[in-house]
C-alpha cells in the first residue's frame, strides 16, 4: 500500500477534575472524555528516500474555517510538530528506512482544548502502522504514544473513557445517548501552562462527580451526564477570559441541556436533545459575534 487517509476526530471533556499536583509537576486528572464528529484529515504516502530530501514531510490543506497563510504561521510542519513528532518515533522504534509525505486538512480549531495535535499524532500511528505493515497493537501504540504527549493514548484509542493519572490511565465507557453538540471557540488564545500554573488544586472548593457521570453513562442517562458536567480549569480561564462565561450562558439560554468549557479551553461546547434546537442556539451565539469558529456536530462511537 503507497497511500492511505485516515481521519483524526476532536475531543471534548465531558466532566474535568484535578485530583492534586504531583512531586514531578505534572497533574493528576480524573476526566470522561468524548470523541466528536469535527475532525482533521491526515494523508500518507510512501516517498523513497533520497539525501537531499526530509524522511518526513508535512504540507498543510485550508480547512473549511482556517485559512492556510494563518494556519502555516500558527502550525509549523518542523520537528515541533506533534505530528512529526509520532512519526519520527514510530520510524525510528521500527527502523522504518523509508521516507513519508504526511498531508493535514485542517478542520478542528488550533489551541482549543479539543486535542486536535493529540488526535492528529494518533492518526500519524494508525496511519504508518498500516502503510508499513508493522502490526502495531493499541497497546503498543498508546505506550508509544504517551512519549509524544498525556491526550495521545486517549486519541489512539478515541470513544468514550474514563482517563486518570496525567491521562495515560484509560477505561473505556458506554457512549452517551445521541444528541447535538454545539461548539463555539472564541477568538482568543489560552496557554494550557498558564492554567495549571495558575490552578491550586488543593484549594478547590468543588470536585465534579467524574463517578456519578461514569454510572450515568453506563444507565445511558442524557440528563445524568449533563446535571454533572463540571471543569475544574473554568476557575481559572474564565476569570481571565469572561467570553467564556458568556458562551456558555448564550447556549444555555438557547435550549443547551448544560454546557462546558472543553480542557484548558477556551472552546465552550453545549449539549441539546435535538438538531434544530442546538442550530438556532449556532444563530444566536454567532449573531452576538462570541465565537468565530463554530459548529454543530454529535458524539461519535469509534
Amino acid at each position: 500500500m503507497e497511500q492511505i487517509t485516515r481521519k483524526a476526530y476532536a475531543k471534548i471533556n465531558l466532566g474535568l477534575d484535578v485530583v492534586r499536583r504531583r512531586p514531578d509537576g505534572y497533574h493528576e486528572v480524573k476526566m470522561i472524555m468524548q470523541t466528536v464528529g469535527i475532525y482533521d484529515t491526515l494523508t500518507f504516502k510512501k516517498k523513497e528516500q533520497r539525501e537531499d530530501v526530509p524522511q518526513i514531510m508535512i504540507k498543510l490543506e485550508q480547512g473549511d474555517t482556517t485559512g492556510t497563510a494563518s494556519l502555516k504561521e500558527e502550525l509549523p510542519c518542523d520537528e515541533s510538530n506533534l505530528i512529526y513528532k509520532a512519526a519520527a518515533l514510530i520510524m525510528k522504534t521500527y527502523d522504518i528506512r523509508e521516507g513519508v509525505e504526511i498531508t493535514l486538512l485542517k478542520r478542528i480549531p488550533i489551541a482549543a482544548g479539543m486535542a486536535g495535535g493529540s488526535t492528529d499524532a494518533a492518526a500519524v500511528f494508525h496511519g504508518l502502522n498500516e502503510l508499513f505493515a508493522i502490526s502495531m497493537d493499541l497497546e503498543a501504540m498508546k505506550e508509544l504514544g504517551v512519549l509524544i504527549g498525556a491526550d495521545v493514548p486517549y486519541c489512539i484509542m478515541g470513544g468514550t473513557a474514563l482517563s486518570e493519572g496525567i491521562g495515560e490511565i484509560l477505561t473505556p465507557l458506554p457512549a452517551p445517548p445521541a444528541a447535538y453538540l454545539l461548539i463555539a471557540k472564541p477568538d482568543i488564545h489560552v496557554s494550557t501552562k498558564f492554567v495549571y500554573e495558575n490552578l491550586h488544586a488543593d484549594r478547590l472548593q468543588f470536585h465534579p462527580d467524574i463517578d456519578g457521570m461514569a454510572k450515568a453513562l453506563k444507565a445511558g442517562s442524557l440528563t445524568g451526564i449533563t446535571q454533572r458536567m463540571e471543569n475544574v480549569l473554568e476557575t481559572v480561564t474564565i476569570r481571565e477570559y469572561p467570553v467564556i462565561r458568556q458562551i456558555k450562558e448564550e447556549m444555555k439560554r438557547n435550549g443547551a441541556l448544560n454546557a462546558l468549557m472543553s480542557g484548558s479551553g477556551p472552546t465552550v461546547f453545549g449539549i441539546y436533545e435535538d438538531e434544530e434546537t442546538a442550530k438556532k442556539a449556532y444563530e444566536a451565539v454567532k449573531a452576538q459575534g462570541l465565537a468565530k469558529e463554530i459548529f454543530v456536530t454529535d458524539f461519535v462511537t469509534l
